[in-house]
């Protein structure tokens, strides 16, 4: 086993996977540190999306940050297949929120209006559409379907092909991956870090905090913040059907392999080992309101999982000043910004810096407290989580 790197990277699911990626293609010598499939796995409970409309609310930012990863995500995919020969079936032709009844449609509409009254956000043509004009894109709606939002930069992919393709693409830029090495403790001397795992010690000039939830126990470690507050969400999957669905929704998508996922709901408890059928079944009779032909698939399979989510739901990007060479990136959406992770925070890491704007926006030092880096270019939003209660 080598022990010392240009960079290592804590924690191997898509976050930390793409930017290990895009160091490794960088030509940077790259170790990721994983616990491996015992973890609790976003990488592999997610939706999929590439989802640019309703993100940012509260953090013009992150508008701009989400249009950015959207644009990058056919390069991304048209690299990772020229690489591995993987085609991870991105479909970005625009994407749908529909709305039930009249109140929906007007709670949409609102939202749509407030995110285009942003100052400083990034137009990315979110418009809210009657329901005959959403009949035009998506024929089988069913009579409920009040409207909707629609944003042409919306898109999806598969997410569990994406995911290997990064691991796959690994080989073949000498990135070093280490299952079952949780890290337990960080120091830094001499210039580098040391890295304490059950299976040894591990040394690298510098280290990206890319581990999820487990970021907030990690980040102190090396001067850093990262306060998180995840959340649980609930996942189904119906039989292979005909191709219905040209458009991503919110809550359904059609995969390229034909079955439908139905999913968005969020929970508090944080125990992935259970389902609750309540929870499912409201899912399930949201989706077949909007497309009735559905009540006739069977569902063959479920699941939960536990969202990466930071405490206000938008990302955090941080630079330690007490322990130089030391990143932590901790975000949501990371199938969204896997091309932002993979092209331009890989970048600025192998530089040796985020950049200002990147910091200012999305530092930590937001939520104050013990902790908190210390960035005097910081401007402060506040907004709420993406998410569906149900």
């Amino acid at each position: 086993m080598r022990t010392e790197y240009d960079v290592a990277v804590v924690g191997g699911g898509l976050l930390g996977s793409a930017i290990a990626w895009g160091l490794g293609r960088l030509g940077k010598s790259v170790a990721v540190l994983d616990e491996g499939d015992i973890t609790k796995r976003a990488s592999r409970a997610n939706f999929a999306l590439v989802w640019v409309q309703s993100k940012g609310l509260g953090m013009p930012a992150y508008t701009v940050w989400t249009v950015q990863a959207s644009q990058a995500w056919g390069r991304l995919a048209s690299e990772l297949k020229q690489q591995t020969g993987l085609d991870v079936a991105l479909q970005q032709n625009g994407g749908f929120h529909l709305t039930l009844g009249e109140d929906e449609f007007g709670q949409r509409t609102e939202l749509v209006t407030r995110m285009h009254n942003q100052a400083g956000a990034a137009d990315y043509k979110m418009e809210m559409l009657s329901a005959s004009d959403v009949k035009k894109s998506l024929p089988l709606i069913g009579p409920e379907v009040s409207g909707g939002s629609y944003c042409p930069l919306d898109g999806h992919v598969n997410s569990l092909r994406t995911f290997r393709a990064f691991h796959t693409g690994f080989k073949a830029f000498g990135i070093d991956y280490f299952p079952e090495r949780p890290v337990s403790a960080i120091s830094r001397s001499g210039g580098e870090f040391c890295l304490t795992t059950p299976k040894g010690e591990l040394r690298a000039a510098k280290i990206v905090l890319a581990a999820g939830n487990a970021n907030q126990m990690l980040a102190p470690m090396v001067g850093l913040h990262a306060p998180m507050g995840p959340t649980r969400g609930q996942v189904v999957v119906t039989e292979r059907t005909m191709p219905f669905l040209p458009h991503p929704l919110t809550t359904i998508r059609q995969t390229d392999e034909g079955t439908v996922m139905i999913g968005d709901s969020k929970e508090d408890e944080l125990d992935d080992r259970t389902l609750k059928p309540s929870i499912s079944g409201v899912m399930a009779d949201r989706a077949q309101r909007m497309f009735p032909h559905l009540s006739r698939l069977n569902v063959v399979r479920s699941w939960s999982g536990i969202r990466v989510m930071p405490q206000d739901g938008f990302p955090i990007y941080d630079q330690s000043q007490t322990h130089p060479g030391a990143f932590v990136a901790c975000c949501h959406s990371g199938v969204t910004l896997a091309s932002n992770h993979a092209f331009e925070i890989a970048r600025m890491v192998a530089q040796g810096a985020l950049e200002p704007e990147l910091v200012g926006a999305f530092s930590a030092s937001r939520f104050g407290g013990a902790g908190a880096a210390n960035n005097s270019g910081y401007q402060k939003f506040w907004g709420e989580p993406r998410g569906i209660h149900v």
